[in-house]
């Protein structure tokens, strides 16, 4: 039990620190995507309308300053005071002094998510232009800012894009954009290589995953070492639990011993009675109980001796059908078999007999009266499966995993007018588990309870 205890904390901690790399990792992979996504995008905006900035005028009535052939229109500090000497209201195109002003404007965004583009931006990437006129034909390549595109690729390109009918999009390794050209009636079409980006979030992911399961074996490590002494005080507890029933088992079988003997001894000399029935039937009970006690701490603690063996499952669950004929005619119960012939299972025969007995039992107590026990065997993928079911008209208003639950009684008043300890389906499930099996139980059409058992 305390190996399961450990399994469970191994993988329960180990579900909580994978979901969290995935999140950590994939959302830093997200923010490289969409950080690179959005610096192609602004650099596909700035190249939109670089293309165009050469072919602007300053109006005739510029100032003097501005005359001299080394004037930059962008001061190398990226101040705009040079707005400040240009007078605007002697402008005559209103466009050419909104599209000036956006490229300061751009220096308002997020840098993070949506870094600015600058001039040293444009100048280091890798891109050809294609203009053509309002009838489609080409009048314009620029190829100086790439070397693996001469002028018929990129027109190839160019009708591409066209024949895709959207104005942004990617092909190959390109990613473009389609603009009314700025004077006249024809278009622009500007293709970005982007495949250093794809390379670069390629890099980032094969990286992130590499750590991500580099980093999930070290904690899968940490914590399979730290386990035990995480859930030490649990284990010592349940450890003291199981001491507790062992001890406890023993020291009353001597009180019992004495109690029957006694019994025993009244009888010789009074002659049996109403009372020494009733003391040696109770005695005889609480020393089944105990047994049970006992053997299922023994189950706990790993110390059961437990014989495997090659044996007829077939032959003992009809020997053991056959057994409680009697008890249930007296309740009017029919038992139906569907046993499958010759179902070998190595197995111990003492604890398997046990818990064939357990849940014919159980049945046998609990069945309506005149109703049918169906009990069915048979093997599957090497395993045997072996299922009880019972019509019972008031099902417990539990879940029914609980019912393995030591000593859960569906009787909530815990009289013993059914004969039972509350321990025997747990008892069945310890034997069921310690022959690396599974036992279940669920409810059907609403009055019939079923349990099976894989092993």
């Amino acid at each position: 039990m305390i190996k399961t205890l450990q399994r469970k904390f191994i993988v329960t901690a180990m579900i909580a620190i994978t979901i969290l790399i995935v999140v950590l990792l994939g959302t830093v992979n997200v923010v490289n995507i969409v950080r690179l996504n959005n610096r192609n995008d602004n650099m596909m905006d700035m190249l939109s309308g670089t293309d165009r900035v050469p072919d602007m005028e300053l109006p005739d009535n510029k100032p003097e300053e501005m005359q001299r052939p080394e004037y930059d229109f962008f001061d190398d500090d990226g101040d705009d005071d040079w707005e400040d000497r240009l007078d605007f209201d002697d402008w005559d195109d209103l466009e050419k002094k909104e599209l000036w002003n956006n490229q300061d404007n751009r220096e308002d965004r997020f840098r993070l998510f949506n870094p600015v583009i600058n001039e040293n931006d444009r100048m280091s990437a890798v891109y050809f232009i294609v203009r053509l006129d309002e009838n489609k034909n080409i009048v314009f390549t620029d190829i100086s800012r790439i070397s693996s595109v001469d002028e018929d690729t990129a027109a190839e390109y160019a009708y591409k894009v066209l024949a895709k009918n959207n104005s942004k999009g990617k092909i190959d390794n390109y990613k473009y954009t389609i603009s009314e050209a700025l004077e006249g009636n024809g278009q622009t079409i500007v293709f970005l290589d982007v495949h250093s980006q794809t390379q670069s979030i390629l890099a980032v992911v094969i990286a992130s995953l590499g750590i991500g399961v580099l980093g999930w074996v070290l904690m899968l490590l940490l914590i399979i070492a730290l386990s035990k002494k995480a859930i030490k005080p649990i284990a010592e507890n349940i450890e003291r639990q199981k001491q507790f029933i062992t001890d406890a088992g023993h020291e009353i079988k001597t009180p019992l011993a004495i109690i029957l003997a006694n019994t025993d001894a009244m009888e010789l000399h009074n002659g049996e009675n109403k009372w020494s029935k009733n003391i040696r039937k109770q005695t005889g009970r609480l020393s089944e109980l105990m047994q049970r006690m006992l053997s299922l701490a023994k189950m706990d603690e790993g110390t059961a001796k437990l014989k495997f063996e090659e044996l007829d499952i077939s032959r003992i669950v009809n020997e053991l059908a056959s057994s409680f004929k009697e008890p249930a005619k007296n309740k009017n119960i029919s038992i139906e078999k569907e046993i499958a012939d010759n179902v070998i299972c190595k197995s111990d025969k003492e604890s398997i007999t046990q818990l064939v007995n357990i849940l014919i039992d159980n049945a046998v107590k609990y069945a309506d009266e005149g109703s049918i026990i169906k009990i069915k065997l048979k093997k599957t993928d090497k395993k045997m499966k072996l299922s009880v079911s019972n019509t019972c008209s008031n099902l417990p208003d539990i879940p029914p995993e609980k019912m393995f639950d030591r000593f859960y009684r569906g009787d909530s008043a815990r009289t013993q007018k059914g004969g039972g300890f509350g321990i025997g389906l747990s008892v069945a499930q310890a034997v069921a588990e310690a022959h690396k099996g599974h036992i279940s139980a669920r409810y059907k059409d609403g009055n019939i309870i079923v349990f099976e058992v894989e092993i």
